[in-house]
């Protein structure tokens, strides 16, 4: 992927994200520092530690989404974590170096996938023989030497090999033959709605215990899959769907999980980001009690991690110098300041986001790609009805978010999804039976579907 200056990430954040150009541009400059840092020797390297940062501004701005397309830019490993989530050693909660851990996790998925895109060619070439032979069988041999076969294989699995000898099948001309020709279909499309079934490993079992080990940096699922035999169940699939599934197991076949497992921690390392979401609601108040003293505790704990530390993952350990912070709060009844001052020291970029206004409720409603209404117009789509909002409607939706969050809670943008579920209901219910081509939402439908609701505070708390 091509580098992308902090102007250029800010041109792809403004696609999806409305406003808060402050945090936009913090954000960029912090992701570009990173490629800058790696243009320099090893030993400047070390010193640079990245500028983490500190989003406060309320629900429903954007501070979630900036950091998950941010991540989404570079293509690094990205996990968000509620601080709520976590407790103090010795109470009840998620450890904090779970993060670390999530991370790292993440970072395989993504690796693994990367590998299996540069096996794929091969590994598609080797399910494609695989379906060939199911969709064409050979004729099973009942005698001796065949039996004489099956042990060996069966000796081969058992020391530790992994290449399944075919051998206990005669492969005649005429299966020859039928089997040319199957291949010949199978490359030209026309098998793949026909059922075939296969034989898959089954997926292991979640074991508690498991992610315990992983806390220590063992991972006993693996070694334990090492060396108990792979047990087998049966699938029957469409060959399209079928084929996928053997394109996984070949590619699993061809990639190094070491190579792999490496790859990912250099990866979190040196490109992962952590966001941290509520972090306002670990700092105690005036009145100490434990609940509080457990807040502040919390906070001594994640500290080490954003200071710099050796986690122990399953995968080996991870050093966390270098990964990238991002912190978010409400902030609603606290500050920044609140935080202990050895934990604010370690988020140096502050920045503030500024509650939505009208203007910008109608910019999320239309531009964005992925914008609500554009979202419900290819929902429409799929019952055949092209739905049309006029730009007075669109107003007067954004009005009225506005206006329920000046009264109630400022949940921010959420607050237009629940607007438009409630105001295309109607649509939605009815649309499948509908047959009209075209229905258009006015501003005089929002008035007479949400008008009552409005007036009455009660209902306006209620249902908006």
């Amino acid at each position: 992927m091509a580098i992308k200056t902090p102007k250029e990430i800010v041109r792809i954040l403004n696609e999806y994200i409305i406003g808060q150009d402050e945090a936009k541009k913090s954000v960029a400059i912090a992701l570009y520092n990173r490629y800058r840092r790696m243009q320099l020797n090893k030993e400047m390297q070390k010193e640079i530690t990245p500028k983490n940062l500190l989003m406060a501004g309320p629900t429903g701005v954007g501070k979630t989404e900036i950091a998950r397309r941010l991540a989404d830019i570079v293509d690094a490993p990205f996990v968000k974590v509620e601080a709520t989530k976590f407790t103090e050693v010795g109470y009840v909660g998620r450890d904090v170096e779970s993060m670390v851990r999530d991370l790292v996790s993440e970072a395989v998925r993504m690796e693994e996938k990367d590998q299996f895109e540069r096996v794929k060619p091969q590994a598609t070439k080797e399910a494609n023989k695989q379906l060939v032979r199911l969709l064409a069988p050979g004729v099973k041999r009942e005698n001796r030497e065949s039996q004489m076969q099956q042990m060996q294989d069966m000796m081969s699995m058992l020391m530790g090999g992994n290449n399944q000898n075919n051998n206990d099948e005669e492969v005649t001309d005429e299966v020859r033959n039928q089997r040319m020709d199957v291949a010949e279909k199978l490359n030209k499309g026309l098998l793949e709605d026909r059922e075939v079934t296969i034989e898959v490993e089954q997926a292991p079992k979640a074991n508690p215990m498991s992610d315990m080990m992983g806390q220590m940096g063992m991972d006993m699922g693996s070694m334990l899959n090492d060396i108990m035999p792979k047990k087998k169940v049966k699938r029957t699939l469409p060959v399209r769907e079928a084929r996928e599934v053997l394109i996984q197991e070949e590619s699993r076949k061809m990639v190094d999980y070491d190579t792999i497992y490496q790859s990912a921690i250099e990866r979190s390392q040196n490109n992962g980001i952590i966001f941290i979401d509520e972090i306002d609601k670990i700092i105690a108040g005036n009145k100490r009690n434990s609940g509080e003293v457990s807040r502040e505790g919390v906070q001594r704990d994640i500290l080490p991690i954003v200071e710099g530390s050796t986690v122990n993952t399953k995968y080996g350990p991870v050093s966390t110098d270098h990964i990238l912070f991002i912190a978010a709060g409400a902030f609603a009844e606290s500050k920044p300041s609140d935080l202990i001052p050895e934990l604010q020291g370690r988020f140096p970029i502050r920045v503030e986001l500024n509650a939505l206004t009208k203007d910008d409720f109608v910019k999320i409603l239309k531009d964005p790609q992925n914008s609500l209404l554009k979202q419900y117009v290819a929902l429409m789509k799929a019952d055949g009805i092209k739905l049309v909002f006029t730009q007075e409607a669109v107003d007067k939706i954004a009005e009225i978010a506005f206006s329920v969050n000046q009264g109630t809670d400022n949940i921010g943008a959420r607050r237009l999804s629940t607007i438009l579920e409630k105001l295309l209901e109607d649509v939605l219910y009815e649309g499948p039976d509908m047959e009209m081509g075209e229905i258009t939402i006015t501003e005089a439908y929002v008035e007479d579907k949400l008008g009552d609701i409005i007036t009455n505070k009660d209902l306006t708390k209620f249902i908006l």
